[in-house]
């Protein structure tokens, strides 16, 4: 396993569009294994491949609280296929480190996907869930949490971004 290294705000290489993946082999389980790897040494609950400059419709969650069992789930060619309801809630970014803002997304989704070998499956979901999911699936079509906020905040975002990578 290897360390990825994850691109940070306001690096322009986030704003590209993954591609879907159609090869499903032994590479594709080592970037998911390579994935984790990365999100958990950098204390992540999700990790999209655009974020490790990696232009594949893949990301990774993994929402077990402390002391429990790894859920680690990866998500290859997600698709949202129902959005309910709106809720307000802070998040964070390992693209964006430090920095927890208010977003509001959808409360309840549904969002087919395949898995490591390619079978479809479909998941629905509210809460923490939910919205990592719409998160991560927001990295795939190049776009960062902190462009839900106002200009003044991203220009002090972009700012303090380029300070701390300098």
């Amino acid at each position: 396993m290897a360390l990825l290294e994850i691109l940070h705000y306001p690096d322009e290489r986030l704003k590209l569009k993954a591609k879907e993946v159609v090869e499903f082999n032994p590479e594709l389980k080592q970037l998911i294994a390579d994935m984790a790897e990365t999100m958990y040494k950098f204390n992540g609950i999700g990790l999209a491949a655009t974020q490790v400059n990696i232009q594949k419709r893949i990301f990774i969650t993994d929402l077990a609280k402390e002391g429990e069992p790894s859920k680690l789930t990866a998500y290859i060619n997600p698709v949202i296929t129902m959005k309910q309801g709106e809720e307000t809630g802070d998040e964070g970014c390992l693209s964006v480190p430090g920095i927890f803002e208010p977003v509001t997304r959808a409360e309840v989704i549904t969002l087919e996907y395949q898995d490591v070998d390619g079978n479809k499956q479909s998941v629905t979901c509210d809460e923490l869930q939910a919205v990592c999911i719409q998160h991560e699936l927001d990295h795939l079509d190049g776009k960062v949490f902190v462009e839900y906020l106002s200009n003044l905040k991203q220009n002090f975002i972009k700012k303090k971004m380029k300070k701390l990578f300098k």
